[in-house]
């Protein structure tokens, strides 16, 4: 059937499809972005198409109504059921095959979406597919008059989580106590199976799979997310706590004090490991990240690739340079051994293990990668992003050294300082992310700053 072009737009996404169920979402409209999918996909000679999906209600009977749409277009389907983001990627490595995985991530109970990737978890955006499937969408996907294809369910949990656990170098870890709060998401799902042979004592918070959320968002990126978890680990004497989003494929890190670590650090301390194991390679940061990070992957011998903000840009510069691994200052990971593709648990292991390795507590080991102070992503709701950003530009002028527009405007200042600026693509949003030596100097410019976007 044809669609408004409206209508299809606010929920065809630039990364991926989301919306409101019941309201931009159902069963009908699935179908049809799978048919659309299987269409596109066909074209690159698949076969089939592996879906999996996360614990929300509406979830299960989504991901049954797009495989109807893929397999009406003559494609066979492998249902995972219930999966992490990131298994839902293992098993599109594994089986060669695109994949399509039924979850809106950390977004409230009556949202529901699909992130979609090509053989080998390659990704879809916008420009590799998604304004061609939106496209049929509008216009009506045209019918396929070959046999239907089947559908077969098949279990990759256990065949995901030895995956991962082989990737990571496990085997000096000493006995650890980890609390993980899986926030009622995937991470209940995902962690004791890969958890469950390594000799660590896990201290489960929230681990019941429940899409409405009861106890918290399940978006561990907003600091009020993170307080039970900080909690629990000074009440459980933890050496370390993990906390996962509601699709279990981003992973936030606190240490023995119940302090966040900061996912700068993180991206600094897996980029050493994976040094160490391939001198020389690539390492790619978004502009976001502290730059900690370019500055210990060029003292480490490697090559730092800076990039825009997002997946899409990440996973493009990751094939394009043969990097190793890249990160994002919102705790997305990527590795080239997983397909190029992010895993939250990945990185969690890489922190495992080497807080497992030597005798220090994660608070005294994260200390060489925390070397300045950050003010985190701070949002200023604003009538004119552009407007306000050049009054910022105007204000600090006389103390500019550089203004880099690679992804909004990123600012260094003569002290050292820098602070960036972008403008939101789907909200009337503008994002601030200020670093300084100290904390104090971060504070000083966030006031100054925000006095000016918020005016």
């Amino acid at each position: 059937m044809a669609r408004s072009a409206e209508s299809v737009h606010a929920v065809i996404k630039a990364y991926d499809v989301r919306g409101v169920v019941g309201e931009h979402i159902d069963a009908a409209f699935v179908q049809d972005v799978g048919g659309a999918f299987a269409r596109l996909v066909r074209e690159d000679g698949a076969t089939k198409v592996v879906i999996g999906y996360d614990m929300r209600a509406s979830s299960p009977d989504l991901a049954r109504a797009f495989a109807d749409g893929v397999t009406a277009q003559g494609l066979d389907v492998v249902l995972i059921g219930l999966a992490s983001t990131d298994q839902l990627y293992f098993a599109s490595g594994l089986f060669d095959c695109p994949g399509a995985m039924f979850t809106a991530s950390h977004n409230p109970a009556k949202y529901n979406g699909i992130k979609l990737c090509r053989a080998g978890a390659k990704p879809v955006g916008q420009e590799t597919g998604l304004s061609t499937i939106a496209a049929e969408v509008v216009d009506g996907v045209p019918a396929f008059d070959g046999a239907p294809g089947t559908v077969s369910e098949e279990d990759v949990l256990e065949q995901y989580a030895s995956f991962v656990r082989g990737l990571v170098n496990l085997s000096d870890l000493r006995p650890l106590t980890v609390a993980v709060d899986a926030g009622n998401g995937m991470g209940g799902h995902t962690v004791p199976a890969v958890f469950e042979p390594m000799p660590v004592k896990l201290e489960p918070l929230y681990f019941e799979l429940d899409g409405t959320f009861p106890n918290h968002e399940a978006n561990p990126l907003d600091p009020a997310n993170l307080v039970d978890l900080q909690r629990y680990v000074r009440e459980t004497g933890a050496d370390i706590g993990l906390a996962f989003d509601g699709d279990a494929d981003r992973c936030f890190v606190v240490d023995e004090l119940g302090n966040p670590v900061s996912p700068s650090a993180v991206t600094a301390l897996v980029a050493e490991r994976e040094l160490a194991k391939e001198p020389g390679a690539t390492v790619i940061h978004n502009l976001i990240t502290s730059r900690a990070v370019p500055e210990l992957v060029t003292e480490l011998g490697g090559h730092p690739v800076r990039t825009r903000v997002g997946h899409s840009f990440i996973k493009q510069q990751m094939a394009e340079t043969g990097a190793i691994f890249g990160g994002e200052h919102s705790a997305h990971y990527y590795f080239r051994d997983f397909w190029g593709a992010d895993s939250g648990m990945l990185a969690g292991l890489h922190v495992l293990a080497a807080l497992g390795e030597q005798d220090r507590p994660l608070s005294e080991l994260m200390a060489k990668y925390e070397r300045y102070a950050a003010s985190g992503e701070i949002n200023s709701t604003v009538a004119d992003a552009a407007e306000r950003t050049d009054a910022v530009l105007s204000a600090f002028a006389d103390r500019t050294t550089v203004v880099d527009r690679l992804d909004g405007v990123t600012v260094e200042l003569a002290d050292g300082a820098w602070f960036n600026l972008r403008a939101s693509n789907t909200e009337p949003l503008l994002r601030l992310n200020v670093e300084a030596a100290t904390a104090a100097e971060v504070d000083a410019l966030v006031t100054e700053i925000l006095g000016i976007v918020r005016a």
